[in-house]
């Protein structure tokens, strides 16, 4: 980056202000925050020191009597709720591996791996002193929030301003952040900072950390990282010194001239976002790649797996972009950062820390379904506690139609055939839950992780069956663009695709999402009626649904029978246009068979079909086909 990106940074930042109220159509309030924070890491003691500034406003019609922060380096403790947790899931036995050993329900990353660390393996953020507008607060640690009583409330539509002085020790490497990490990153730095939680209009969410996954305020970040010089960092904002950095940073055929010392201060800025994660090592290789108004940057060791991988993964980013943008919206930030680190795969606002020891296949896969988490963690920012499979699920079906559009073996086949076995997986276990459970509070890792990615990808993939895949994909677009930096619920976005489609869609909601009830269809009997044939339908399962039913004569003639749902009071657009359809009566839900009069003799039917496009959930499609 240049000197002078600070300017940039402030006109973005006035520029995503009057794209919010221009395109916007949701008035729902935000608070807002502006971090100033300075921090010294001594990397061989593991430690950081900060002093945080925090603008806090009040955009809220509620008067504020407390506020809460995230103090998340806290739950790396023997004996914090996550290590309880994690330890009491691992009593699960989901069946035995392919060695015959018991397969428990542990979150691998974490397992018991918590109670084993010593002091100075462990985790923490201490408060060494916090004042609200100059006067010292009282305050009470709950592991890992931090509850703050006001002397004086934050009254509505006003700001309060913070002032805190904390410490922190780095744990060791266990969940998303931490040092010295599987691949060697020394320094993966995620949920650093005490952060302030997310006040909305359903009230605090002071979420201890669990598990699971996060909830923010956006504001403006403005950071500065003092380290030792040997150290490259990437991660969120834009960096302010460039020229005194280097290390890939610097104005091209610009003569770095660093500060004397053995230290360096990075300062970074970033606009409307509501977290800053940053990663550091002596050995990064850092690259970039000019993309459609942005630059992406990619921080990886090279070793013999990463040295061909990582530079093609930045060639394919551009194409990747292109049909991302097209299809979910356009990126608005300057740039964006792969980062090699952390313990798998985590999202964060304008960057991502991924293993990076990968062929390119699986580096690719994995960078994809990160950065879609831009469009519905970053910008959505839906509460992913409250509501994981909008989250995750949207996610991995972005990333899953992105990945099977851009690469060229791929192309024309289902992208969305693993989302659709691993939901039928979940509903064979005895795991299942409602979609609309806690993050946290579901009953095991398994049931989770197949509800919120693979059930939320589907419930995407079916709503296409249901409105029409054109009205999905337009839908999608137009939930980005009004719904964006606004924290949607679930409501939000049916009402968006109802809007889009013009059918009602709360029933569906309903059934896939708060319940557990299950789609199952087949075809009951078949008879003549003089020279028609009368095809019986049987909805075996308790989820209702409008069915496709595809007949198929002798000839190769095709005519798809299109029956809508009673309660979806309109109907999806004919998707096969050189297909003749014949739409009939809707079946009323409350009714277990419908009746399908073809105006052919059985003789000449060669076969009948539901669904043939296999985007219904039906759990058994052994009864779907026919003659």
């Amino acid at each position: 980056m240049k000197h002078g990106v600070l300017g940039s940074c402030l006109a973005l930042t006035m520029m995503t202000g009057s794209w919010l109220q221009l395109n916007a159509q949701s008035d729902r309030w935000q608070q807002r925050v502006k971090y100033t924070m300075d921090v010294a890491m001594d990397a061989p003691a593991n430690k950081l020191t900060g002093k945080q500034h925090l603008e806090y406003v009040n955009n809220s019609p509620d008067t504020l009597k407390k506020v809460f922060y995230h103090l998340y380096w806290n739950a790396f403790q023997p004996g914090s709720m996550m290590d309880v947790r994690s330890r009491e899931l691992g009593k699960i036995v989901l069946g035995k591996d392919k060695n015959g050993n018991p397969r428990q329900d542990w979150d691998a990353r974490v397992r018991d791996r918590i109670s084993k660390l010593k002091p100075d393996e462990i985790g923490y953020q201490k408060i060494i002193s916090l004042k609200r507008d100059g006067k010292t607060q009282a305050f009470k640690v709950v592991e890992t929030i931090l509850e703050v009583p006001l002397d004086k409330p934050i009254l509505p539509h006003s700001k309060a301003v913070f002032d805190m002085e904390f410490e922190a020790q780095v744990p060791v490497q266990i969940r998303r952040s931490g040092r010295q990490n599987a691949e060697g990153v020394d320094f993966s730095m995620a949920q650093w900072y005490p952060k302030m939680c997310e006040y909305d209009y359903e009230g605090w969410h002071p979420t201890p950390y669990i598990a699971r996954e996060f909830y923010g305020i956006w504001g403006d970040y403005d950071v500065k990282i003092s380290i030792d010089k040997k150290y490259v960092l990437g991660g969120t904002g834009y960096l302010q010194n460039p020229n005194q950095i280097g290390y890939g940073y610097e104005t091209p055929g610009t003569k770095v001239t660093r500060p004397a010392g053995n230290t360096l201060t990075w300062h970074f800025v970033a606009p409307n976002v509501h977290d800053f994660v940053w990663a550091a090592d002596p050995d990064y290789k850092h690259i970039t790649q000019k993309v459609d108004g942005f630059t992406a940057h990619f921080f990886y060791i090279e070793n013999e797996s990463t040295r061909e991988s990582w530079p093609e993964l930045a060639k394919m980013i551009p194409t990747a972009y292109q049909y991302i943008k097209s299809h979910y919206g356009a990126y608005p930030y300057q740039q964006y950062s792969f980062i090699q680190g952390g313990d798998g795969g985590m999202e964060y606002p304008m960057a991502t820390l991924i293993m990076g020891n990968r062929n390119i296949s699986a580096l690719y896969n994995l960078a994809l379904h990160e950065w879609m988490h831009t469009w519905y963690q970053g910008m959505l920012a839906t509460n992913e506690s409250l509501y994981p499979w909008m989250d995750e699920g949207f996610t991995t079906f972005g990333e899953d139609a992105t990945y099977y559009n851009t690469v060229d073996s791929l192309k024309g086949r289902n992208p969305h055939e693993g989302s659709y076995d691993g939901y039928f997986a979940l509903v064979k276990s005895p795991y299942e839950e409602p979609a609309s459970t806690h993050a946290d509070h579901f009953n095991s890792n398994y049931g989770y992780s197949l509800t919120a990615y693979s059930k939320g990808a589907v419930f995407l993939e079916q709503l296409g069956y249901v409105i029409g895949k054109d009205n999905r994909d337009a839908g999608l677009l137009r939930y980005y663009n009004e719904w964006r930096f606004k924290h949607p619920n679930a409501n939000d976005f049916i009402r968006v695709m109802e809007k889009q489609s013009g059918i009602q869609l709360d029933w569906y909601k309903q059934y896939f999402i708060n319940s557990t009830k299950h789609i199952d269809y087949g075809i009951d009997s078949i008879y003549s009626k003089g020279s028609k044939t009368v095809v019986r339908l049987r909805r075996i399962g308790l989820f209702p649904m409008p069915i496709d039913f595809m007949v198929t004569d002798k000839k190769g003639n095709q005519v798809m029978h299109y029956i809508p749902l009673s309660l979806m009071f309109g109907e999806k657009p004919n998707e096969q246009p050189s297909v003749k359809r014949i739409v009939d009566p809707v079946w009323y839900w409350t009714n277990p068979t419908y009746e399908v009069e073809l105006d052919l003799p059985l003789s000449d039917i060669k076969e009948l079909e539901i669904d043939p496009s296999r985007r219904l959930a039906d759990v058994d499609r052994s009864n779907n086909k026919a003659i």
